[in-house]
């Protein structure tokens, strides 16, 4: 029996009869971050990383979780278990497991680029690393994100400048604090949605953000004028969005790399920004472990694992319920 197998309830290591990132309900689960395809409702205890301990317990309520520092070693029925950093969002962790000298590691969700925000990531060794493949095609060639602000906050900085009001979208966990992380409050004022608002009051005491105003129903268009407003991509063509005034619509997203999905988005502004590694981060992630067997999950998996065999890893496919991200439903992004 492998250390770790991919059942009907999620991935299961049976020596130490505990889940990690289980897609159905479980006795224990390992969790590596708060995105909702990974971390789910009903388990009846989770253990995850310190830092992402407020972050699920701020979306799944009242849970039974224990928090563990990164590369902190815990025994669970004599196996061996550690956390450690993934670069994803805040409080994301991979899993490595350890039993009678065989080593896996479990990554989650992952990039290499250091966001500000996240612990950058870190490569552990392992014989058996499994890895998302989101963005794992050749074409997916991330820019140096530091110039990815700048154009976000020149961006801004002409909106400001014509009184036009800059809707800024990105995912409520990781993206959304990502962006205010690098926006420059000296352009304006940094108005945002309740969804981000609530998940950056959750990391304020983690991560020094910039000042941010919730927008209420008492706030008027011209108070935002001009400024800058941090949203979900779900409220693109909302009510919501139309009642602040004249604006200028940008979403930052991976996927935003496709002139497809630029267009299918509708938006005057697209921005490539991934939390997910690209390309070269993902090859540079296996290289890194020194691992001899590749588990893909989620994403290209096929084509990921195929140029995988062909550079000599032993390499196969793994079919899970975690959500990969699409042009068109980007959830974990």
């Amino acid at each position: 029996m492998p250390l770790l197998e991919f059942t009907s309830r999620g991935i299961y290591c049976a020596a130490a009869d505990v889940y990690l990132d289980p897609w159905k309900k479980v006795p224990k689960a390992l969790i590596t971050h708060g995105h909702s395809d990974h971390a789910r409702w009903g388990n009846q205890q989770y253990i995850t990383h310190h830092d992402n301990v407020p972050i699920i317990q701020h979306r799944l309520g009242n849970i039974t979780v224990a928090g563990k520092s990164y590369g902190e070693r815990f025994s669970i029925n004599g196996v061996q278990f550690s956390f450690h950093p993934a670069g994803h969002v805040p409080g994301s962790s991979q899993i490595r497991v350890e039993n009678r000298g065989e080593v896996w590691v479990f990554t989650g969700d992952y990039k290499l680029e250091n966001d500000g925000i996240s612990t950058p990531f870190e490569a552990v060794i392992c014989h058996t690393f499994i890895t998302e493949c989101t963005f794992g095609l050749p074409v997916f060639n991330w820019q140096d994100p530091v110039k990815v602000h700048r154009q976000i906050n020149q961006w801004w900085a002409a909106n400001k400048a014509a009184g036009i009001t800059s809707l800024l979208m990105g995912y409520s966990l990781g993206k959304a604090q990502r962006l205010l992380k690098h926006l420059d409050p000296k352009i304006g004022k940094i108005f945002t949605h309740g969804a981000p608002e609530k998940m950056t009051e959750v990391l304020r005491s983690q991560i020094d953000f910039p000042e941010t105003q919730l927008i209420t129903r008492e706030t008027n268009k011209k108070q935002i004028a001009g400024n800058l407003v941090l949203a979900p991509p779900a409220v693109m063509g909302s009510a919501w969005a139309k009642k602040l005034g004249e604006i200028s619509t940008g979403y930052a997203s991976g996927w935003m790399a496709f002139r497809g999905a630029r267009r299918r988005r509708a938006v005057d502004k697209a921005f490539v920004l991934s939390d997910h590694a690209d390309w070269k981060g993902l090859l540079h992630a296996v290289e890194a472990t020194g691992c001899e067997n590749v588990i893909t999950t989620h994403g290209y998996t096929d084509i990921f694992a195929q140029y995988l065999r062909e550079k000599g890893w032993n390499a196969r496919t793994e079919k899970t319920q975690y959500e990969a991200e699409t042009p068109e439903t980007t959830v974990a992004e």
